[in-house]
């Protein structure tokens, strides 16, 4: 075999090793970022589960006041736990925000961002995307999600019980899932 064909033959076989290893590597910055993300954003352990009192959980709106849970006992709350620089969440906030908008007294739709700038990321994104017409929040500080436990992927959506106690948790975007889970718990007393 010729030197010309020696190369034609290993060129793409280089570029076949050299896109492997950028997988590799992509993959394993991939689970990097989820450790950190589960470090950061991670309430300890486990996520929590079905009948957990959630009402403490607490968090910011726009223009810096605190809320919890609690404020909202008696209706049915949906939390959207999400990010800016997340794909499935963003396809997810359309649907987000039709629920939020058509909220009323029977619930409310609280999407929570984890961006790690906090409304320094947030509000550029809400001003770059007015049709989502969202009105989100941010946790407040470091443990303002922590009765959520665990939080090791976004979206992760959380449904409460009109007296603070967890029924649903999912991570990830299911089209219609929300609306679904939203109208269950309407429907129980």
């Amino acid at each position: 075999m010729s030197e010309a064909a020696k190369s034609d033959t290993y060129v793409p076989e280089s570029r076949w090793r050299m896109a492997a290893a950028a997988a590799l590597v992509g993959f394993g910055l991939l689970l990097g970022g989820f450790a950190v993300f589960r470090g950061v954003f991670g309430g300890g352990g486990e996520g929590a589960s079905s009948g957990t009192d959630v009402s403490r959980v607490a968090f910011r709106d726009a223009e810096g006041n605190r809320r919890t849970l609690a404020d909202f006992k008696g209706k049915v709350v949906l939390v959207d736990v999400w990010a800016t620089w997340c794909p499935p969440c963003r396809r997810s906030l359309p649907e987000v925000a039709e629920l939020q908008k058509a909220g009323g007294e029977a619930y409310v739709v609280l999407p929570i961002s984890v961006d790690r700038g906090g409304w320094n990321d947030v509000k550029p994104f809400l001003a770059q995307n007015p049709q989502l017409g969202l009105q989100a929040f941010v946790p407040d500080g470091a443990k303002g999600l922590e009765p959520f436990g665990e939080i090791s992927g976004i979206p992760t959506t959380l449904v409460i019980d009109r007296k603070g106690k967890l029924i649903q948790r999912w991570s990830g975007y299911g089209e219609g899932l929300a609306k679904r889970a939203l109208d269950e718990a309407l429907k129980a007393r």
